[in-house]
C-alpha cells in the first residue's frame, strides 16, 4: 500500500475517533458529499500539519459541500 494510502486510512480513523463514530460512517459522508478523493489527495498537506488542522479543514469541507 502506498504512503498516501496508509496516511489516509490513518486519518480516517482518527477523524472518526475525534467525531466519536465509525471509520465507516466517516467515509460514508465522504462519499456522499464527494469529497473521498479530494481528501487523499491532500496527502501533501494534512501529512505535515497537526492532525487537529487537518480536522479543521475537513470540517469546513463537510460544511461546504453539505
Amino acid at each position: 500500500m502506498s504512503k498516501e494510502g496508509q496516511f489516509f486510512i490513518y486519518l480516517l480513523e482518527r477523524y472518526a475517533e475525534y467525531k466519536q463514530t465509525s471509520a465507516n460512517k466517516i467515509l460514508y459522508q465522504w462519499e456522499q458529499l464527494g469529497l473521498t478523493e479530494f481528501i487523499f489527495d491532500m496527502y501533501e498537506l494534512y501529512h505535515i500539519e497537526r492532525l487537529q488542522n487537518a480536522f479543521d479543514d475537513i470540517d469546513k469541507l463537510m460544511h461546504k459541500a453539505a
